[in-house]
């Protein structure tokens, strides 16, 4: 059976995503950080569906906590063999409001995250000569979104460090991707009332917002052998909102 590690995976895409893998057979390392009711209940949940599941905690902020975390990983589920990036976090701010704090821990989730988490997960994979990354952006990181340039700015080195990564690691039989979803139905876009939604919805040539799921089966997909042939690749399931 083979193992997932999704980070952030306590709520909205990232738990979402734990139920597509789980119900797919794989064995789903649930990371959580500040969050531990929603990762425990996800992991009960899971279970009681048959799947297979556990709740790891680390800041992934913090390479110290990120290492101590896939050891935990590895030793109670086995190699990971597929890691999805998703732990984030957003904020609307004026560019002129932006305080360096804003900025920098902006950045040290968003990004230096990533940079840890594929940093402690990559050996085993490159040691296997397989493994698959799937790393979680955003339309912002294409486009730019006003009032969070801190967000899209570190969603745009997430693309670009998944295209850098994809090229140093194919060779060893390892892909990475990238899924940068648009307007979806998450408890932060719930915070939206409803004339900010239906602006929204008339903006997307589909009319619709997206859902969690069909976000966790793109990821799904893209960590599959169908997607055998596809990496370095940014999928954004927007509904047409950027083309």
């Amino acid at each position: 059976m083979k193992t997932v590690l999704i980070t952030g995976a306590s709520r909205g895409i990232g738990a979402q995503t734990a139920r597509v893998f789980a119900q797919a057979g794989w064995q789903v390392a649930v990371n959580y950080n500040l969050s531990a009711s929603h990762a425990h209940h996800l992991v009960e949940e899971i279970r009681s569906a048959g799947g297979t599941a556990m709740d790891f905690r680390a800041d992934v902020s913090d390479l110290e906590q990120v290492n101590r975390m896939v050891k935990e990983v590895q030793r109670s589920l086995g190699e990971i063999d597929v890691l999805v990036n998703n732990a984030a976090i957003a904020q609307q701010k004026l560019f002129t409001d932006i305080t360096p704090y804003d900025w920098d821990r902006m950045f040290d989730v968003n990004v230096k995250g990533v940079y840890h988490c594929c940093k402690a997960v990559l050996p085993g994979m490159l040691r296997r000569h397989e493994g698959c990354i799937v790393n979680l952006s955003s339309i912002w990181g294409i486009t730019g979104g006003s009032c969070e340039v801190h967000y899209s700015a570190t969603k745009g080195a997430v693309i670009a460090l998944t295209k850098a990564l994809a090229k140093e690691v194919g060779p060893s039989g390892i892909r990475v991707n990238c899924v940068a979803p648009g307007v979806i139905d998450t408890e932060m876009n719930q915070q939206l009332d409803e004339q900010a939604l239906a602006q929204l919805r008339e903006e997307t040539p589909l009319g619709i917002i997206g859902s969690c799921d069909q976000v966790a089966k793109t990821i799904l997909f893209l960590a599959s052998q169908d997607a055998g042939f596809i990496t370095g690749q940014v999928i954004s399931p927007n509904g047409g909102l950027v083309i």
